[in-house]
């Protein structure tokens, strides 16, 4: 089995994107489309099977891939954003997914996005957010619980997703900012708070023993590699103006 990265080039209008928690910046289109290649190319490097998907003109955030789409060993679940401009986004993830997954859906009222879904062993813990709703939680869990994962809900404050806050960055090891999510809900694991000059420098993308990381938060990346972790950073700086970090951008699981 191959490892395959679902990526998408950038929608031409994404100075329309959604924002939440940042003020509205101008994004440079070709720098962006310069760093998302730089991203797509290290995902390559890395061993990823690239299936870059073309950009989708009338849909802003449609590069944060991630949104759209639960991928698990088994199933997807095909999402359905809490913001009402990205639902159409589903669409072409659902018909790139289909000859590798079966695909289960979340549907109304429910709202998912695929950010607040974070996957440790069989449990895969859900943000409640602005985007992700309780239904969304409990369609989730009713979709998954016949191949033994359990849904766990977190809240959080202050922030766009649950990996806006939490990721994971090794075996056993969470990177978290300890002001969004309480981290007494992962006190089973090891844990590696943000410097807290770093806010947003939760956010990182583990592909084997490698973690793709932000090169805009390099007091944290310094604590990452001191535990010994291998770090590629990137400058995505014009998606960060969109509220976007590395695991956005991808969707990552294994071919059968």
């Amino acid at each position: 089995m191959s490892l395959t990265a679902i990526t998408r080039k950038i929608s031409p209008n994404i100075n329309s994107c959604e924002l939440t928690h940042i003020g509205r910046n101008s994004i440079d289109l070709d720098k962006a489309r310069a760093q998302h290649a730089q991203y797509e190319r290290l995902l390559a490097d890395l061993g990823c099977d690239l299936r870059s998907l073309p950009a989708e003109p009338d849909l802003p955030d449609s590069v944060f891939v991630e949104d759209t789409a639960v991928v698990l060993d088994e199933v997807a679940v095909i999402t359905r954003p809490g913001a009402e401009s990205r639902r159409r986004e589903t669409e072409s993830i659902a018909r790139a997914l289909h000859e590798d997954r079966v695909l289960m859906y979340i549907e109304k009222p429910g709202t998912l996005d695929g950010g607040d879904v974070l996957l440790l062993d069989r449990t895969l813990y859900c943000g409640l957010t602005a985007r992700s709703n309780r239904s969304g939680h409990e369609q989730l869990q009713r979709l998954i619980a016949p191949f033994g994962y359990n849904v766990q809900s977190v809240k959080i404050d202050g922030c766009l997703h649950l990996k806006t806050a939490v990721t994971r960055c090794a075996a056993g090891t969470l990177i978290l900012n300890p002001d969004w999510v309480d981290n007494r809900q992962f006190d089973s694991l090891r844990l590696i708070e943000v410097d807290p000059r770093e806010p947003f420098a939760a956010n990182c993308l583990c592909i084997d023993e490698t973690i793709v990381y932000a090169s805009a938060f390099p007091r944290t990346r310094e604590r990452l590699e001191k535990q010994g972790l291998a770090v590629k950073g990137l400058d995505l700086s014009e998606l960060a103006k969109a509220e976007g970090a590395v695991t956005c951008c991808s969707l990552l699981f294994y071919a059968k």
